[in-house]
């Protein structure tokens, strides 16, 4: 049985089943081929596992080292890459179709701040009652957040009807 390590199928010890290998001792020196049998012996030698880490290479390389240790220093940088990432998040500014210059303003203030912090912002125009009739002023509205932000962002998706709202994301354009 192999074990999977980050989507790779490792084999440790006994499971190596080719006859020679490509031997990289425990303090990183080139060995050289030797037979798996010896290979084997030298690693319990030392108190550590035989790990197969070139599988695909003829002979495999094996290298003499401790598998408890390295599998928990790869669950670590797995671990540390995880949390150093960027989660986007989609922010959502919900805006009517005839709002007030000062209101639009604000909205435009808050979507400079998303879109500085690296988040995408979904722009919603919310149609009530009989407003529906008039989707232009939905479109020039959404078409006036498009160059009040200018240069900042990319248009992800173009102004669109989803129900009783009109719809339009942006991200940042770094």
């Amino acid at each position: 049985m192999a074990n999977k390590d980050n989507g790779i199928s490792l084999n440790v010890n006994e499971k190596i089943r080719a006859k020679e290998v490509r031997l990289i001792g425990a303090d990183g020196e080139n060995v050289g081929i030797v037979s798996i049998s010896s290979a084997l012996n030298m690693a319990r030698d030392a108190g550590l596992d035989l790990l197969e880490i070139a599988p695909q290479s003829n002979p495999p390389v094996c290298k003499i080292m401790d598998y408890g240790k390295w599998k928990y220093e790869e669950q670590k940088k797995l671990k540390e890459a995880k949390s150093n990432q960027k989660v986007v998040e989609t922010k959502e500014l919900k805006i009517r179709p005839n709002i007030d210059v000062h209101d639009f303003q604000v909205k435009m203030k808050s979507a400079k701040r998303f879109i500085e912090d690296g988040d995408k912002v979904k722009f919603s125009v919310r149609f009530k009652g009989r407003e529906i009739t008039n989707q232009e002023s939905g479109l020039s509205l959404l078409n006036r957040v498009k160059e009040e932000l200018g240069d900042i962002i990319k248009v992800d998706k173009e102004p669109l009807m989803e129900g009783r709202q009109m719809v339009m994301f942006v991200s940042p354009s770094k």
